[in-house]
């Protein structure tokens, strides 16, 4: 009888206890995990994936803390069941920790693209530092010093460090990429090294670039982040396309400013790209030698649309010259001899 109160009823308890954990929690659960999909935040949803399993560890083991607290146990059988406990709990929260990351890193990379292409070594990443905490906690709560693995980790960390240092300054590179976002996927750059083009992804490690002729460009992060690259996409897509014309010396200017102009406005507005609604306009700044050269700026919707444009206005702008009259000079040397010209025999003798 005394056998039976001392270690039946707890046990009894325990089992009825583990029974209702392993019944109510799951269909708890279930009915969370339908509303949280009801709701527009995606963290509670995170919260009730990541939360079942680390729940049901923390509930077993708070079982067990009341049931070796009933019954008599041995110094060294209540060590032992204290370190079960430590080992438990330390696991629920690491496969909370461990779901949580992983939820919220599969969430956000359908919505950033460097999490989509680094998500393996992201994972890793944050999987490795998880445990490596959980295994110093459990260490430390079983009274084995954790100072001799602490020095281990640190020298093994600089020489990983040292080996991985090019890997480890790109990866770095690309963090920083994804955070200030100097660049992002789609945009069309120009690299310092004249290389211009569409970025096509930004990888954990390199970024690649595709360029107008289909050919793809592979740059280290590091490089990125250290070199000047002009982002024609910031800050918009807009932007001014200058054509530079030239005429001659006895044009009458107004007349060549109205006439460019209103040409310049009819390609806008026929021209695919072109913004139709931005008033062209036109600056002289050149006495040239055979010409007096000006800018002509119009307005484009992106980068690659001035190509079509300035095709098009150049086209144009020839022919309404030529009708206008308007004088385009091209390059004529005159030459001039001091004194009577000299003709050469065959010979090479004055004739």
């Amino acid at each position: 009888m005394e056998f039976l109160k001392t270690w039946g009823v707890p046990s009894g308890g325990l089992i009825i206890w583990l029974g209702l954990v392993f019944s109510v929690i799951p269909i708890a659960m279930k009915y969370l995990r339908a509303k949280a999909q009801k709701s527009k935040i995606a963290l509670d949803d995170f919260l009730v994936n990541a939360l079942e399993f680390p729940l049901i560890l923390f509930l077993v083991s708070i079982g067990l803390r009341v049931f070796f607290d009933a019954v008599p146990l041995s110094p060294k059988v209540a060590k032992y069941g204290t370190a079960l406990l430590t080992i438990l709990l330390i696991l629920a929260g690491y496969l909370f920790l461990d779901k949580l990351f992983i939820e919220g890193m599969s969430w956000y990379s359908k919505k950033v693209h460097f999490i989509a292409t680094s998500a393996g070594a992201l994972k890793s990443l944050i999987r490795i530092v998880i445990l490596g905490l959980a295994a110093l906690i459990i260490l430390d709560r079983l009274n084995i010093t954790i100072t001799p693995f602490l020095a281990s980790m640190g020298i093994g960390g600089l020489v990983i460090a040292l080996a991985l240092q090019d890997t480890l300054a790109n990866f770095f590179a690309g963090l920083h990429i994804f955070g200030a976002r100097p660049i992002s996927v789609g945009n069309y750059v120009k690299l310092e090294s004249g290389e211009e083009g569409y970025v096509s992804q930004i990888g954990w490690r390199n970024t690649r670039i595709r360029m107008l002729p289909n050919n793809t460009i592979i740059i280290p992060n590091s490089r990125v982040v250290n070199s000047q690259i002009i982002n024609y996409y910031r800050p918009q897509k807009e932007m001014a396309a200058r054509v530079q014309v030239g005429v001659g010396y006895d044009s009458d200017l107004d007349h060549v400013e109205r006439v460019t102009v209103e040409v310049a406005g009819e390609v806008l507005r026929d021209t695919p790209g072109g913004v139709k609604e931005f008033e062209p306009f036109i600056r002289y700044h050149t006495f040239d030698d055979f010409s007096i050269n000006f800018t002509v700026i119009l307005r484009v919707q992106e980068y690659v649309d001035r190509y079509l444009v300035t095709h098009e206005f150049i086209k144009r702008l020839h022919k309404r010259y030529n009708q206008e009259g308007i004088e385009i000079p091209f390059p004529i040397r005159t030459l001039q001899f001091k004194g009577p010209p000299q003709i050469l025999t065959e010979s090479g003798k004055k004739a």
